[in-house]
């Protein structure tokens, strides 16, 4: 194979309304921010690569607007004259000239793992290892704040045969109001869907203690980052009939491996931005299944582009006990494909064209790009 090298970088920031206010304990998102990354390759690929982010700087260090800035200012001009088919060893060296900046790295290496699949003529699953699953299913989450229509909106789900595994994000009110909200929308539903939550940190150690066994009388299945603190979770796992999943405090392989060590957590939640990338998702991924840890296929809340990059990465695990909540782009109102991402019968299907296996509708992306589009060229 004849190198390739990197000859331009692009990045946008693209503002895309939602069908909702999306309320987390930390902030209520109005709206979703993506920043498109796109790699220009001297034999003619071009990748695609998105850093998404929640309620801007609410949810952590990152913003859409500050990955554009790392990449356009110290990554692109570092990578540019590059070999472009030997990604890890870019992304290795890029990682010892930029700290952290989990999210904008995840959003080139993504880039650069679809020019390559585009040309090797490959998905990108198999870039990861192969596929083991074609389609993932993928939860909801209500995130009204108001319990009757979170129950109406689960009800179109249901109908609509779209998601039958609902998440509730919780934390902003008192535990009891909580709980209260959870119990009857489970009521409700019944059987027929299943009920999770997530705090998103809001809970200090004594009222998790009170109120995840209360969730689980109410039938819920799952708690979500209830606490803060990585020793105050390993305290709390494993005392309670229901399984505790680490988030925010999974910052990528070494997080990863002190949560394991410490006996942790029941279920991570993988989520490529989040981990540094693709690939550090990937060692997150195996940390877990050698230290018995069942796995979630998390979100960001991403538009197609970086849901469907995790979705690549989620169809290649052996193990995912607890599905997906790759939902993100159904938030959006706007369709920026070509061609639609497929949801039906509760779940996602994986693309199988080369690359991400998606294309990008140019000119509903330029609708929605805020001014300045930045091309970092050598």
């Amino acid at each position: 194979m004849t190198t390739a090298t990197i000859e331009r970088i692009e990045t946008s920031l693209v503002d895309l309304p939602t069908i909702r206010p999306h309320k987390l304990s930390v902030a209520t998102m109005n709206g979703q921010t993506l920043m498109l990354v796109k790699v220009f390759c001297s034999d003619g690929a071009v990748g695609i690569g998105e850093g998404t982010t929640i309620a801007g700087m609410a949810y952590g260090p990152e913003s859409p607007e500050s990955m554009k800035l790392a990449i356009d200012e110290y990554l692109a001009p570092a990578a540019l004259g590059r070999d472009a088919t030997r990604i890890q060893e870019l992304m290795a060296h890029l990682g010892k000239l930029v700290k952290v900046n989990h999210f904008a790295k995840s959003a080139l290496e993504t880039a650069l793992l679809d020019a390559h699949g585009k040309r090797l003529n490959v998905a990108l699953s198999e870039l990861l290892g192969g596929i083991r699953r074609e389609r993932l299913p993928v939860a909801w989450t209500l995130a009204s704040g108001d319990t009757a229509k979170d129950i109406a909106e689960a009800e179109r789900m249901l109908d609509m045969r779209r998601h039958k595994v609902f998440k509730l994000k919780i934390g902003a009110r008192e535990p009891r109001v909580d709980i209260a909200h959870v119990a009857q929308i489970k009521r409700e539903l019944g059987d027929r869907g299943a009920v999770r939550v997530d705090v998103n940190m809001a809970w200090s150690e004594t009222q998790a203690a009170w109120a995840i066994p209360a969730l689980a009388d109410a039938g819920c299945e799952l708690v979500e980052q209830p606490v803060a603190s990585a020793a105050a979770l390993a305290r709390l796992t494993r005392r309670f009939p229901i399984a505790l999943m680490a988030d925010e405090i999974l910052q990528g392989p070494e997080s990863a491996f002190e949560i394991a060590r410490s006996n942790g957590a029941d279920v991570f939640a993988i989520k490529i931005e989040q981990s540094g990338g693709l690939f550090a998702a990937q060692r997150v991924a195996a940390i877990a299944d050698a230290a018995g840890i069942e796995l979630y296929g998390g979100t960001m809340l991403e538009g197609a582009v970086s849901t469907i990059a995790s979705a690549h990465l989620f169809a290649s695990f052996a193990n995912l006990q607890w599905g997906t909540e790759l939902f993100g782009p159904l938030l959006i109102t706007e369709q920026i494909l070509t061609r639609p991402l497929e949801y039906s019968e509760f779940e996602l299907t994986v693309p199988n064209g080369p690359g991400l296996g998606i294309e990008l509708d140019e000119e509903m992306v330029k609708r929605f790009t805020r001014d300045g589009l930045k091309k970092v060229t050598r």
